[in-house]
C-alpha cells in the first residue's frame, strides 16, 4: 500500500490526544477515529496512583509535554515522597536542569535501589498501546505516522513563551504555507519533537498550532471565508492561537493562555491584532505567548468573518463564530491539518 494513503495522524494535547487512522481508498468519515486522555494526563494518573500507594517515583523515557504531570509530580514531592529522573525526561518540567532540580526532583543516571519505587516511562508517543487498540478490531497499523506536539522550543536562558513566538515570526515573515512547518528532522531546539523522533524515527513532525489552522481550513465554510480573509480561532484546553488567513497566507498569529481569557478580552485583542495595533510585549506581560503581525495586514482584509476550534469553543460562543467541524468532526482538526501538511509535503 502506498504510504502517502495510508496515514496515522496523532494530534497530542494537554487534555487529549486525537488520532485518525487515514487511508485514501475510505471514506473519511469511515476511517477508524480515536479520542483518548493525553500523555501527560496518563502520566499524572499514575503518578496520584504511586503517590497513594506511598512508593518514591523513578522517571525514565524522553521529553514529553508537561501540564498535568508538572502538577502531578509537584503535589507527589509535597507529601515528602521522592521523585528521581534521568535528564531526558526531566527536561519535561524546565529546560534548565538546575530549575528542575530546584523543584524537588533528583537527577539520576539509572534507576535507583530505593523501596518502594514505581519507574514511569515518559513520552508523547505510544505506538505499541495504539496498535494493540487497532488490531483488537481487525485494523492494519498505517505504515507512515504523523504526530502534532505543541514544542515551545529548548530556551535555558529566556523565556519559552518569547522563544516559542520568535518561531512564528519566522515563518510569517518568510511567507512560507503553513504545511511547511511539517518536519521529518525537526530542528535541535525542538525537543519535544526530538524526543518524538528518537521513540519512533521516521515520525512526521508539526506544531498542533499549525495543524489546528490547516485543519480548520478544511471546513467549507472556512475555506471559502479565507478567500476575503478570515479570522480563526483554536480555542483548546490550555491554549488560544488566532490566526489571521487570506488564501492560506498568514497574516498574523496571537496566542494566550484559555484560563487567563474571557471573550469579551478576546473580542477587543482580535479587533486590535486586525488593526495592528496589538503589541507583542503587552501579551507577553499578562502570561499570554504573544502576537505578530505582517506589516500591511489591515490594508490586505477586515478578516470580519470568525471560524472557531477546539475543545473549549462553546466558551467563546458569544463571539458569533461559524463552529468548524471539517468533514463533521471538530475534535479531529489537529489530525485533518496532518494528513493535508503530509500530502502536501509528498506532492514537492
Amino acid at each position: 500500500m502506498n504510504l502517502k494513503n495510508n496515514i496515522l495522524a496523532i494530534d497530542v494535547g494537554s487534555g487529549t490526544q486525537d488520532i485518525l487512522v487515514w487511508r485514501s481508498g475510505q471514506r473519511i468519515e469511515n476511517c477508524p477515529k480515536l479520542i483518548l486522555p493525553s500523555p501527560t494526563t496518563i502520566i499524572a494518573r499514575q503518578v496520584r496512583e504511586a503517590t497513594k500507594r506511598g512508593h518514591h517515583l523513578f522517571l525514565s523515557g524522553h521529553t514529553m509535554g508537561g501540564g498535568p504531570s508538572t502538577k502531578a509530580v509537584r503535589e507527589h514531592i509535597a507529601t515528602g515522597l521522592k521523585v528521581f529522573a534521568l535528564e531526558q525526561p526531566a527536561l519535561t518540567f524546565h529546560d534548565r536542569i538546575d530549575k528542575v532540580v530546584a523543584m524537588g526532583i533528583e537527577i539520576v543516571v539509572q534507576k535507583p535501589s530505593v523501596e518502594p519505587l514505581t519507574q514511569l516511562e515518559m513520552g508523547d508517543l505510544n505506538l505499541p498501546s495504539i496498535q494493540a487498540a487497532l488490531q483488537l478490531f481487525q485494523e492494519p497499523m498505517p505504515g507512515m505516522v504523523a504526530v502534532a506536539v505543541q514544542d515551545h522550543g529548548f530556551s535555558p536562558d529566556m523565556s519559552n513563551r518569547v522563544f516559542r513566538f520568535e518561531q512564528w515570526k519566522k515563518l510569517l515573515e518568510s511567507g512560507e504555507n503553513l504545511t511547511s512547518l511539517i518536519y521529518e528532522t525537526p530542528p535541535d531546539y525542538l525537543t519535544r519533537m526530538k524526543a518524538v523522533s528518537d521513540t519512533n524515527p521516521g515520525t512526521l513532525l508539526m506544531d498542533t498550532g499549525a495543524s489546528a489552522i490547516v485543519g480548520a481550513l478544511e471546513d467549507v465554510w472556512i475555506s471559502e471565508k479565507s478567500r476575503e480573509g478570515v479570522t480563526l480561532l483554536n480555542i483548546g484546553n490550555e491554549h488560544i492561537l488566532a490566526a489571521l488567513v487570506k488564501n492560506e497566507k498568514v497574516w498574523a498569529v496571537y496566542e494566550h493562555h484559555t484560563s487567563l481569557m474571557t471573550p469579551e478580552k478576546l473580542v477587543l485583542h482580535l479587533e486590535r491584532l486586525r488593526h495592528e495595533d496589538l503589541p507583542n510585549q503587552e501579551i507577553l506581560d499578562e502570561m499570554g505567548h504573544g502576537c505578530h503581525v505582517i506589516p500591511g495586514t489591515a490594508r490586505e482584509s477586515a478578516f470580519s468573518p470568525v471560524g472557531i476550534t477546539g475543545p473549549n469553543r462553546e466558551k467563546f460562543a458569544s463571539l458569533g463564530g461559524h463552529m468548524a467541524a471539517p468533514f463533521g468532526d471538530m475534535m479531529l482538526t489537529g489530525c485533518f491539518g496532518l494528513v493535508k501538511a503530509v500530502q502536501g509535503k509528498m506532492d514537492h
